[in-house]
Order: structure tokens, then sequence, then C-alpha cells
């Protein structure tokens, strides 16, 4: 409430010469605006109060605000923190199994390359083993035709020899000789005597004989001194009939 300042004027001349001189100041008025004043002034203090109370209650419930918001802050920075450790040691992690990585695709490579040196060598080596082969089978076909030729020209030679030993000569393996006989044991004319005559060197061996003979270390010594194996043939077959038929033994 605004109040208009009021000048206060008196006359001292009139106010000396009357004889109960007083000076009227006009106290209703002045306890009424004094009243008016305070009550001002209270009203003002009440309102500054509140006022004073109002940003009090808003600066805390803002300092409160930003002492959360702060908080938040520090643990966001925190969790970035932590999580910056955790993206670091993965980024190392994957920095060293790269590196391994690398490492590992560079033996590889280093055995590729290798593999592909041996397999080149190895081709080269399966092309002169294919060359040599066709060779070889060439070699062994022109020698079949050649024993065939010779077979050919043999066979009519060998069946004779066969008729006059009465035995069948057979070829086997490692230049050995099958050779059997029919009609030796009197009592059983189907039964079979053999023996195995390796023929690989300048001495010959018996292999095996069926059934064994005692007397054919002799047989073969002598063999080996005449080198005659007509007369050798003959005479396993006497030992043979000997042995099935109980005659004398044959003079070696």
């Amino acid at each position: 409430m605004a109040f208009a300042p009021r000048g206060f004027h008196f006359d001292l001349k009139s106010v000396l010469s009357d004889p109960n001189p007083h000076i009227d100041l006009d106290i209703p008025v002045y306890e009424e605006t004094l009243q008016n004043f305070l009550k001002a002034v209270n009203n003002y203090k009440n309102k500054s109060i509140i006022a004073i109370t109002d940003k009090r209650t808003k600066d805390a419930a803002e300092k409160k605000k930003l002492h959360d918001r702060a908080q938040k802050i520090e643990a966001d920075i925190s969790k970035c923190k932590v999580q910056e450790i955790e993206l670091m040691a993965t980024l190392e992690r994957e920095q060293a199994e790269r590196k391994d990585a690398e490492i590992a695709v560079t033996a590889f490579k280093r055995q590729i390359t290798s593999l592909r040196e041996r397999s080149a060598t190895m081709q080269t080596q399966i092309d002169e083993y294919r060359a040599l082969i066709v060779s070889l089978k060439t070699d062994k076909d022109k020698e079949r035709s050649t024993l065939n030729t010779h077979a050919s020209r043999v066979a009519p030679e060998l069946h004779a020899y066969e008729t006059l030993l009465a035995c069948s000569i057979e070829g086997m393996e490692k230049e050995q000789l099958l050779i059997s006989f029919r009609g030796v044991d009197i009592s059983g004319p189907d039964r079979e005597f053999s023996f195995i005559l390796d023929v690989s060197c300048h001495d010959y061996k018996v292999v095996k004989t069926s059934p064994p003979l005692p007397s054919l270390p002799l047989l073969v010594d002598k063999l080996n001194v005449t080198q005659d194996i007509f007369t050798f043939i003959v005479q396993i077959r006497q030992e043979f009939h000997r042995m099935a038929n109980g005659d004398e033994g044959v003079g070696v």
C-alpha cells in the first residue's frame, strides 16, 4: 500500500502567542500511518520469508536433483570405465587372436606351398613311373611274345620229354619247375609223386619232394656235377618207384 507524503506546517508565532501553546501532532493519524507501515513491513517480511523459503525449497530440490544427476553421471562414468577396461581387454585378446591367426595362416601357406612342391615332385615321379611302366610293359610284351615264340617251338620237344620221362613239367615262379609223376605206385596208379626243382642258379636245388626222398642229397650233388637234368629226373622217378613198390634201390 503506497502512502503519499504529507507536509507538516505550523505557525510558530501564533503558537507562542497562545496562552496554552501546543502543537497538534495529529497522533491518531500518525499511529494509523505507523500501523499501516508496520503492517506493510510485516507483509513484506512474510512475503520475503515465504519467497526465501520457496527459493530454499526449490534450491534444495534442484541441488538434490543435481546431486542425483551427478551420482548418476558418476555411476555412468564408472560403468563406462568398466566397459572401457573390458573393451580394452577384448581388443587385446582379439589382437592376440588375430596375431595367432596370422601366424597360423602364414604356417598354413608355407605348408600349402610345401605340399604343392611335394605334389609337383610326386607328379613328376608319377609321370616317370608311368613312363617306366609303359616301357616295362612294352618290354614285357616283347618278352612274352619272344617267350611265346620259344614256347611254341619248345612245346613239342617238352611234350616228347614228358612222354619219355612219364612225367609232367610245369613252370612256377622264381625259376622253379614242378615235376610230377603218375603211374609210379603199382597199387595206386593215380597217386602223384612230385618234386620242385630250382634252376635259378648254376647249382640246382630241390625245394621240396612229395613224398620225401632219403637219397635226395646224393642225387642233387650228382646233378650239380653232371648238370644232366634228364638223368636226374629219371633217377628221381626210379627212387619214387622203389619207395612205393619196395624194389631195390637204384644206384646213384
